[in-house]
């Protein structure tokens, strides 16, 4: 499975006892999809380019602007104007060779979701607004794929795993992002990214903790973060770590489940 190009290019993931080379094959098998290739896309499409993972795309209609670059590393100067998806593709294709990228230019709604997120194993998302994760969890739960989801502000940041199509040790429902979060805030009540500032560098932790928990989920070692909401506090440097379970009321594996598509996601 491993050239011998990639047998030296990987040999630090390769002596690690819990990966070896079964676990760096499953890297090179796998295929994940990265909502967003901005602050926190950027840094998890790097760190996953770099382990080995076979397949990447990342969903992004964005140019690059001059004031992303104080945290979206994968961009440059010289990409300014240019598609994210596009300059990506280049960082990407100089990082790791091995990788096949693919770039989808273009706004993520209900029409092409599940079928974007169905060609993957598993999603990242990246995004900064709560419309598009709602739209992203929903349709992960229909797709029946792994959802990794964070969030930045200005000097935090939360981090959690979604298998919500699965079942626990007790047989019961994996909890939704919308039993972590039920209904989005008022409009107005979170500021934008322009408005209230982020620190670039949590932006790097963030991003690169999503591709440390993509690549346990494909390797399959250690304890991940279903049911547990990771956060980060950067001011005092504290990390906490939040359970949560299913609520029975939750619309898509509640008790009582009302939603069956993405048709509530249309406009």
């Amino acid at each position: 499975m491993l050239s011998p190009d990639e047998l030296e290019r990987y040999a630090r993931h390769i002596v690690l006892r819990d990966v070896g080379g079964p676990g760096q094959a499953a890297l090179k098998r796998a295929s994940a999809l990265v909502i967003g290739a901005g602050g926190l896309g950027a840094p998890a499409l790097m760190y996953l380019a770099a382990a080995g993972i076979g397949t990447l795309g990342v969903v992004d209609d964005d140019v690059v602007s001059l004031s992303n670059l104080q945290r979206q590393v994968i961009h440059t100067t010289p990409d300014i104007g240019r598609h994210k998806v596009e300059s990506a593709a280049e960082r990407i294709a100089a990082l790791n060779p091995h990788v096949r990228f693919v770039g989808h230019a273009t706004w993520l709604n209900a029409d092409n979701a599940l079928g974007l997120i169905g060609d993957y194993d598993l999603v990242l998302d990246g995004s900064d607004n709560f419309s598009t994760r709602y739209l992203v969890s929903d349709a992960c739960f229909f797709a029946k794929r792994p959802l990794i989801t964070a969030a930045l502000g200005t000097f935090d940041g939360s981090l959690t795993t979604i298998r919500a199509y699965e079942t626990n040790e007790q047989g019961e429902f994996n909890p939704t992002y919308r039993c972590l979060f039920p209904e989005a805030p008022p409009p107005g009540t979170v500021p934008a990214c322009a408005e209230a500032g982020v620190m670039g560098a949590l932006a790097g932790v963030m991003g690169s903790m999503m591709a440390l928990e993509a690549i346990r989920e494909i390797v399959g070692f250690g304890d991940g973060l279903v049911g547990r909401l990771l956060m980060i506090d950067a001011r005092a440097m504290r990390f906490e770590t939040l359970r949560y379970g299913r609520d029975p009321a939750n619309p898509l594996n509640g008790d009582g489940p009302v939603m069956t598509d993405l048709s509530a996601h249309r406009t």
